[in-house]
């Protein structure tokens, strides 16, 4: 087999069963892709990084929370092995070539049935490098030949040369709301030069899987209620890397700045003697309204727009949110991270003095192909996102701009 090439082919996976076993760092960076192709995956792991336990829990994927088992793949068109037992990936491999499924094996390519290309987007067109025959297999010049080919399709050369250059230090760059092309030019070029890459759930996580193998990435999830890496740890880890001659990206989900706490990872760089570039993302407080058709500001509706965090009560004693004077401003509310404290939200607000039927929006997953709008007013937004299973992460606009849109009458 080594003496002939592989060939290259495109799979129509949507509505088929794909197989993933292992729930590691391989299966987060694969996930995100096969999810978009529509696979019906099910994922077989005892254990799950917290980004790939998040499309479990959206139900983006089925994972059954176990060892392999004979049998696994028996349905499959596809499967990929990517756990840390040799001698399961094995078994799973055999199984494979038994019933005729094409396998991708992380740990010995050599062993595979298939491999992955290096892949990369731009505007519609799908670009996937491989490597077709073993004895010339590189993953760097592959990714590096895709990277040229993305980036001279976006700067419309196409046959532009590609070249990197490394720079020594810590990015805290804003990925903006989620879609991967919201990204700013310079976000993306930081994030391709990148060793190490430190990457928020809310980050555009299919940029993830442009990465070549040698960049390491550390998952730094966190999940609202579930597991999450302390902030102390993530400062840790930049500073750790950024000292060995790293080029270290911390892809955070909008702006670094916007409920980010990327001044305190600025800060705990600046003591350290890190050098440290901060590069502005889109902030969901105005893409994910935007992408919804609901503007933040209009001529004669609103004249100004606030943003609040809702991740504590207005009850709660570390609210810093002065919500009795919010309910008497005209304009636009934005609120971040307040899916599961919008009914004392809206009470707050109505109690004093927000009128009960101001228009009321909550928008998830913005600017993603699962974005979904949820129109309710203050005096039913709570009732309505428990009935219609609202989740995090979701932005909640209050005011008037609901319901102008582009065939509105406002």
């Amino acid at each position: 087999m080594a003496e002939h090439p592989a060939y290259p082919v495109g799979l129509r996976l949507a509505g088929r069963r794909v197989v993933v076993l292992g729930g590691g760092q391989v299966a987060q960076r694969r996930l995100p892709a096969l999810v978009a192709a529509g696979a019906d995956i099910r994922l077989v792991s005892p254990e799950a990084t917290p980004s790939v336990e998040a499309m479990a829990d959206a139900g983006e994927i089925t994972w059954e929370q176990r060892p392999y088992a004979e049998g696994d793949l028996a349905d499959a068109w596809y499967a990929l092995i990517a756990t840390s037992d040799t001698a399961a990936n094995d078994a799973a491999s055999a199984e494979g070539e038994r019933h005729r499924v094409w396998c991708v094996r992380s740990d010995d390519a050599d062993r595979a049935t298939a491999w992955t290309p290096a892949t990369g987007h731009s505007e519609g067109v799908t670009v996937a490098v491989l490597t077709t025959e073993a004895r010339h297999r590189d993953p760097r010049h592959t990714a590096a030949i895709r990277d040229a080919v993305v980036e001279g399709l976006r700067d419309g050369t196409l046959v532009a040369p590609h070249r990197r250059t490394r720079t020594p230090g810590v990015a805290l760059v804003g990925g903006g709301p989620g879609d991967p092309d919201l990204i700013t030019v310079r976000g993306r070029r930081l994030l391709a030069e990148a060793d190490v890459v430190i990457a928020d759930r809310l980050g555009p996580r299919d940029l993830l899987a442009e990465l070549p193998p040698h960049v390491e990435v550390i998952d730094a999830a966190k999940i609202p209620y579930g597991r999450f890496m302390a902030q102390e740890a993530i400062n840790n880890a930049l500073i750790e890397h950024a000292r060995q001659g790293k080029a270290v990206v911390r892809l955070k989900g909008g702006d670094p700045f916007v409920f980010g706490r990327g001044m305190e990872e600025a800060q705990a760089l600046a003591e350290a003697g890190i050098a440290c570039t901060v590069v502005p993302g889109i902030s969901s407080t105005i893409s994910v309204p935007g992408a919804a058709g609901i503007p933040v500001t209009h001529r004669g509706v609103a004249h100004e727009f606030t943003v609040v965090s809702g991740h504590v009560a207005p009850d709660d004693e570390r609210s810093l949110v002065d919500w009795p004077s919010l309910a008497k401003l005209t304009g636009t509310l934005v609120i971040l991270m307040g899916v599961d404290k919008i009914g004392k939200i809206a009470g707050t607000l109505i109690a004093h003095g927000k009128s009960p039927d101001t228009p009321v929006a909550l928008v998830q997953e913005g600017t993603t192909a699962a974005q979904r709008r949820v129109d309710a007013t203050l005096a039913t937004v709570a009732e309505v996102a428990v009935a219609e299973e609202v989740r995090p992460p979701a932005v909640i606009v209050v005011g008037e701009v609901v319901a102008v849109g582009p065939h509105g009458t406002a």
